[in-house]
């Protein structure tokens, strides 16, 4: 079921809550400049062993409200502070791809890992984003351009290939998306860092990557696992930037085998 929460004055999010009654519950970030619904192939799968999935849109992004401002990490991390605690969550995988993954960083740091008991970090944007030449092609593209830019995400996002109807699925995840919100974004993966971020995650941390992404080069997941504490890396052999699609049933394998592990 699909419902909106409240963070904000006048800013709502888009909430897909799959399975509610589910033992355990696993709190998807997506991707720049994507949507919920690029978890599809996990959302058909996890339900059925026993998960509940929640699904959020950040703001700007998917189904959600799209205003203005509000384009950085602390705030993007307090929006999903408040679901959290509107939803009443508690000992959750807090799982984020890309922007969503260092959008979980911030998180954990911010605000103390509040209601998280493991984190999955997919192809992390941490402990930085993009370049500032990769920063202004994009930038230039989403503000004169912004179909021809999604499709350049596209192009570099996947080491597989994709179907012609894949593409178009893909590139309309994308433009659901507010021209403003897109471009916002960009410049705050440009911008801000999370060097200091990475060592306050106290939590058990799986990292997955593929070791082919051009989008967040693999050597970036080497580099968190050895800043996280608690920290391992799971390679993704045959996968660019999109691992939970080119490889979705090994990687919901590893999900699946990490949520079930006990830490002592």
């Amino acid at each position: 079921m699909g419902y909106y929460v409240t963070v904000e004055r006048d800013v709502n999010l888009y909430v897909e809550d799959l399975n509610p009654s589910g033992n355990r519950t696993i709190v998807f970030l997506h991707g720049w400049p994507l949507s919920h619904k690029q978890f599809e192939y996990q959302f058909t799968i996890l339900p059925s062993l026993g998960y509940r999935c929640i699904g959020i849109d950040w703001r700007g992004f998917g189904q959600s409200d799209k205003p203005v401002h509000g384009y950085h990490f602390s705030r993007l991390a307090d929006d999903i502070r408040a679901v959290v605690v509107a939803l009443g969550l508690e000992n959750v995988i807090l799982l984020g791809h890309s922007t969503g993954g260092a959008i979980a960083i911030r998180y954990m740091a911010r605000h103390h890992g509040y209601g998280v008991s493991k984190v999955v970090l997919v192809d992390a944007a941490a402990p930085v984003g993009f370049t500032a030449e990769t920063a202004h092609s994009f930038l230039t593209s989403a503000l004169n351009d912004r179909p021809k830019m999604m499709r350049e995400v596209m192009e570099s996002f996947f080491f597989q290939s994709i179907t012609q109807p894949f593409a178009e699925w893909f590139l309309h995840l994308g433009l659901e998306a507010a021209g403003w919100s897109t471009a916002a974004v960009i410049r705050m993966l440009r911008d801000e860092t999370l060097y200091e971020d990475l060592t306050a995650i106290q939590v058990p941390t799986l990292i997955i990557h593929g070791v082919h992404d051009k989008v967040i080069p693999f050597a970036q997941a080497e580099e968190m696992e050895r800043s996280i504490p608690h920290s391992t890396l799971a390679p993704l052999y045959y996968s660019g930037h999109g691992g939970f699609w080119e490889e979705r049933a090994h990687f919901n394998s590893l999900l699946h085998e990490f949520i079930e592990k006990s830490y002592a």
